[in-house]
């Protein structure tokens, strides 16, 4: 099992070139980020369907790609063809949650 640790040179280059010099944009658009990666997650975590798993990890991935978030982007790939509630991508998510702050 491959541990993920974040690496983030290509998400700070994002937020860095959307918010130029302004350093209080810039902490939004990471607070920003973090509140719809934090929904996400916890839609995954009452997912009971795989319908409702699978729109969970497809927004995830989706909004990671927006902010060229590699490494969420991986966990989601790996959400999506989870069986929902998979206990092992979960605590994969919440570790990535736990570095990023």
């Amino acid at each position: 099992m491959r541990t993920m640790m974040y690496e983030n040179g290509t998400f700070d280059t994002t937020l860095a070139a959307a918010a130029g010099d302004d350093p209080v944009l810039l902490a939004e658009l990471r607070a920003a980020f973090m509140e719809s990666i934090e929904r996400q997650i916890d839609l995954l975590k009452r997912a009971r369907c795989d319908g409702n798993w699978e729109v969970a990890a497809m927004r995830l991935k989706s909004l990671a790609a927006s902010f060229h978030a590699t490494e969420i982007i991986e966990l989601a790939d790996e959400a999506i063809t989870a069986a929902p509630g998979e206990p092992i991508i979960l605590r994969k998510l919440d570790t990535f949650l736990d570095q990023f702050e």
